[in-house]
C-alpha cells in the first residue's frame, strides 16, 4: 500500500475505500481534501471547480449539494448523467466523494431551516445510488440551515455501512451547527459523540478545525482527535465556516493548529468564492502541512501515470 503522498491516478483508480483510509493514515497528517459545489457555475466557466481544486493541490475532492437522483456537474457535459461521477474521477485522477445529509426532523432549530430534495438526504436509497454512481466515499454531515443532528448522523452511519459494505469509506461529523440549536459552538460534538460515530461504523471523524468555531480550541480539537484515533478512526479537521476564503496567513494558521491537534486530513470548504475555496488557499494549506515537495507533486503529476 502506498501512502497517499505517492499515489497517482492509476493507484486511486483501483483503491477500495478501506485502502484509501490506509493510504491516508500512512501519510501522517499530509492529506488535503477540497470540497466543491458542482451545481454552481464554476469559478472559471471552461473548467469545473473539481478540476481547479485538483490543480491547486487537493488530493481528494468532495462534492457538495449534489443530487444523486439528478446527477450533474456544471462545466462537464456527458451523454449519460449516470456517468458524470466516473467521468470526473477520470478527468482529475483523484478520489471523489459525496456529502449526504442526515436531517433530523425533531431537532430544535436555531434558525429557519431549508428543505432538501431526496437526492441530498442520507437515506438508504440515496446511499445505494451514490454507490452505483461510483463515488469513492460518502461524507455524512450538514450544510447550514439543514437541521442535521449528531443523533441522526449515528443512524445514517449504520445505514451507510450496511449499504456500502465493509470496504466502503464513511466520513461523518459536523463542521458547524447545521442550524441545530443544541449543537452550536463547543457543543457541536464531544468525545462521547466521537465514540458513538466510531461504534456506528465511521472510518473518519469530521471535526471543526481550531479557530473556525467559537469555543473549539486546539486543546478541545485534540481531545476529539484522540478519541477518534483511540477507536481506530482517522480525523478530518474541517474549515467549513467560509474561512476557506480568508487571507493566506489565516489559512496557514488554521492548517498548522489542525496539524498540532492531530489531523489526518485537512478539509477546505466550498465557500471561499461561490462553490470552491479560494484556490490559492488550497495551495497554502498544502504547503503548510507538507511542503512544496509533495504539493508540487500533487499539482503536476499527470493523470496518465
Amino acid at each position: 500500500m502506498k501512502r497517499i503522498l505517492d499515489c497517482t491516478a492509476s493507484d486511486f483508480a483501483t483503491m477500495t475505500g478501506q485502502e484509501l483510509k490506509l493510504s491516508i493514515a500512512a501519510a501522517e497528517g499530509r492529506t488535503v481534501l477540497a470540497e466543491v459545489i458542482g451545481s454552481f457555475p464554476p469559478f472559471f466557466p471552461s473548467v469545473t471547480n473539481a478540476e481547479l481544486a485538483s490543480a491547486f493541490g487537493a488530493d481528494i475532492i468532495l462534492l457538495n449539494l449534489f443530487d444523486v437522483f439528478n446527477p450533474g456537474v456544471l462545466g462537464l457535459k456527458v451523454a449519460d448523467p449516470d456517468t458524470v461521477v466516473r467521468t470526473l474521477r477520470t478527468m482529475i485522477g483523484r478520489p471523489v466523494g459525496l456529502n449526504l445529509e442526515p436531517v433530523d426532523p425533531t431537532a430544535r432549530p436555531a434558525e429557519s431551516l431549508t428543505g432538501l430534495p431526496p437526492g441530498r438526504i442520507a437515506s438508504a436509497q440515496a446511499l445505494q445510488r451514490a454507490k452505483d454512481l461510483g463515488f469513492d466515499f460518502v461524507c455524512l454531515t450538514g450544510n447550514p440551515k439543514t437541521g442535521v443532528s449528531n443523533q441522526e448522523i449515528v443512524k445514517a452511519i449504520q445505514v451507510a455501512r450496511e449499504v456500502l459494505g465493509p470496504d466502503g469509506l464513511i466520513i461523518a461529523g459536523k463542521m458547524h451547527s447545521a442550524g441545530v440549536a443544541d449543537e452550536i459552538g463547543s457543543r457541536i460534538m464531544s468525545a462521547d459523540t466521537v465514540h458513538a460515530f466510531v461504534e456506528a461504523g465511521a472510518d473518519v471523524i469530521l471535526i471543526p478545525s481550531p479557530g473556525t468555531i467559537p469555543g473549539v480550541t486546539l486543546e478541545g480539537a485534540s481531545e476529539l482527535v484522540n478519541a477518534a484515533h483511540a477507536g481506530g478512526a482517522l480525523a478530518m479537521l474541517a474549515t467549513g465556516t467560509s474561512q476557506e476564503g480568508s487571507d493566506e496567513a489565516t489559512t496557514r494558521h488554521i492548517a498548522l493548529t489542525s496539524k498540532m491537534a492531530g489531523a489526518d486530513i485537512f478539509h477546505l470548504g466550498d465557500a471561499g468564492v461561490p462553490g470552491i475555496a479560494v484556490p490559492e488557499n488550497i495551495t497554502t494549506c498544502s504547503v503548510a502541512v507538507r511542503g512544496i515537495r509533495h504539493t508540487y507533486f500533487r499539482m503536476a503529476t499527470s493523470i496518465h501515470r
